[in-house]
This record gives C-alpha cells, structure tokens and sequence, in this order.
C-alpha cells in the first residue's frame, strides 16, 4: 500500500555520494517530478556531487562538505533550522549520511529495509523500503513505490550546459569517438595500462578515435601516463583537465565509454551513450551501467567462487570480492571481442545518417 494518497508538498533526499549512485538516484527524482510536478525537491549531497546534480532541473542543492568534519553537520543543521519537510528519503547506508540526517525534520523517514540499511540505517528512518529488482537503480525506484509512484521506469533526462557543449565541440569533431575511463576512485577496480593500451590499439585499428577521461586524483593520472607511454594510438590524454559538466558534453558527444566500475559509467547511462564495463568485484548485475549490462565484461562470478567457493545466489546482495588481483582475470581478448559486439549491435563505426 503507497504511503501517500496525494503529493506532498516537499521532500529532502539524502544521498551524500558517490557520482555514480547520485547519477542512478537522478532517475528516481524525476519519475517524482513527472508525477508530482509540484512538490518541492531539496537534495543534500556532498560537495563534489553537488558540480553535477545542479543541472537537475528545478532541484534545490544543499551540499554536505565531508572534508569540514564536524562542522559539516553543524553548517548543514543551521541551514534546515525552521524547516520541515513532509517526506526523508535517506538514500545512504552509511552513518555519516545517517547522522547528518538528525538535523532532518520529516514526517515520513523512508530508508532501505534492514538487509539493505548497514551502519545500523534503519534506525533513522520510520519506513523501510523494500527493493524492486536486483540493481541499485531499481532499488531506488522501491522508494517511489513505496510513495505511490505509478510509472516506475528509469529515465533520465539531464540538460548539459551550453557553455559546457561548446567546450566539448572541438574534441566531438575527432569522430567515431571512444572514451577510456581507466581509472576508478579505489584503485583495486582497476584494469591494467597494458589492457587498456591493447584496446586502444584495437579501437583505432577499427577507425576509432580514442580518448582518456577520469578526475584528477594522483593515481588516475599515473595510469593514464602509463598507457600514454604504451601506445601511440591515444588521440587526447584529458584525465584531470575537466570539469563535471564538461566531462558530461563529452561523454554525450562519444560513441562508446569504456571503464570500469566508477561514475563516468553512469554518467553515460544520463546522456543515452553506450557503455562497455569492466567488472571483477562488485556484481554488474547489481551495478553495471543500466542500459548496456547485457554488455558488461564481468568476471566477478569466478572470482566469487575462487575466493568463497559460493556462486552469487548463495551470498548477500552487495557481497564484493576482495582479491586485489580480481581485474587482471579479464583478458584482452573478452575486452576486444565484447567491443567488436557493441559496436557492431550500436552501429557506433558508421558515419552518422
């Protein structure tokens, strides 16, 4: 049964981090904007997030700054004093989000149901949701089923500055356009130099243009180099020399992102861009880029089992495996041949019609 017979007239979600899982919530937002086009929306986020969730349309960001410590809950609580919102949805498992949310007044506290609410959640919040499929985005879809949504379908629609475009236009014009993202925040998630070089080789083989994108963290720079220094077929090494929004033109402008799991990933799913994800640890089932998991390279099912000796049916939803050498089971040729089928199933080599 929904929770709510009518729209309320505000609602404050809080999901602090990380891009990708802000880029899977954005959905969940506007399934409540097309219904409830009145209710007022204010998301609180951390400050990194916040560059990127303020092209949401017609959402009110109020940023979390992890980085001020305490200070951070004390700015943010001085921010909500006098306000009341009719709904919480406390998108975090984590108790960081969960404290930041005693600051929160809300009628309705709706977070996860107590498998899903680690850092003991589900005491903060009065509702629990259940999920609604396997991956994160459907997940995030059971909080409005749970408010009496009726279409709960994904969709993203995501305006991408002009100024941002313009940007992005002079690199859009090196076309059939792929992206490498080699690079994740945790370095663990990561392929190898040597990998990502062969794929290069075998993308420009193919007529492609090939570009690396990522932030500007030390170790996603050194990687960048590396596979710089192992192949000549790099057209622009653009990793840390982009702002989020630029990094978003971008990635509209491409054919295909290639990278493992991190948040350019879900970027690409905002803007309807084709995916290839490179997964090992955590299930791509669960959070793969949505619309192109069917074209994951995964080996995270044996590497299950090698380290548990169980399949993924018989361990919990986020179970992620540890092994740091996990990525280097996948193999050039898994990466080249599932290229060579999303490019051939996307038509992503021909010249546009």
């Amino acid at each position: 049964m929904a929770l709510l017979g009518s729209a309320p007239a505000s609602l404050c979600l809080l999901r602090l981090s990380a891009i990708g899982d802000c880029c899977h919530a954005i959905a969940l937002v506007q399934a409540i904007q097309r219904q409830w086009p009145q209710t007022r929306i204010t998301w609180i986020t951390g400050k990194v997030e916040a560059n990127l969730l303020q092209l949401v349309p017609n959402v009110e960001i109020i940023v979390f700054d992890k980085g001020a410590g305490w200070r951070a809950y004390a700015t943010l609580w001085k921010q909500l004093r006098g306000r009341r919102f009719d709904v919480l949805l406390h998108m975090q498992a984590a108790l960081r989000a969960s404290l930041a949310s005693l600051g929160i007044r809300a009628r309705h506290r709706l977070g996860f149901e107590r498998e899903r609410a680690k850092d003991g959640q589900w005491l903060f919040t009065n509702h629990k949701v259940a999920a609604t499929g396997e991956h994160v985005v459907d997940g995030f879809m059971g909080f409005g089923q749970a408010l009496g949504l009726t279409d709960l379908t994904p969709h993203w629609a995501l305006p991408v500055p002009a100024e941002a475009e313009l940007w992005a236009s002079a690199y859009a014009e090196r076309q059939p356009l792929l992206l490498i993202c080699p690079a994740a925040s945790k370095a663990y998630k990561n392929w190898t130099a040597e990998g990502y070089a062969a794929l290069a080789d075998h993308a420009h083989g193919k007529g492609m243009q090939v570009m690396l994108i990522g932030s500007p963290a030390q170790q996603e720079r050194d990687l960048a180099a590396k596979i710089c220094q192992l192949t000549d077929n790099i057209a622009e090494n653009l990793v840390g020399k982009t702002s989020l929004p630029q990094l978003l033109a971008l990635i509209k402008a491409a054919r295909l992102v290639v990278a493992p799991d991190t948040g350019p990933t879900h970027m690409a799913t905002l803007v309807n861009t084709p995916v290839l994800g490179l997964y090992a640890h955590h299930n791509p089932r669960r959070t793969g880029p949505y619309r192109c998991r069917d074209y994951v390279v995964s080996v995270y099912d044996e590497a299950l089992l090698a380290e548990t000796g169980k399949s993924t049916e018989q361990v919990p939803w986020r179970t992620r495996v540890k092994d740091p050498d996990a990525m280097q089971r996948i193999t050039i040729a898994m990466v080249e041949a599932q290229f060579d089928r999303i490019t051939h199933d996307f038509n992503l080599l021909q010249e546009p019609s």
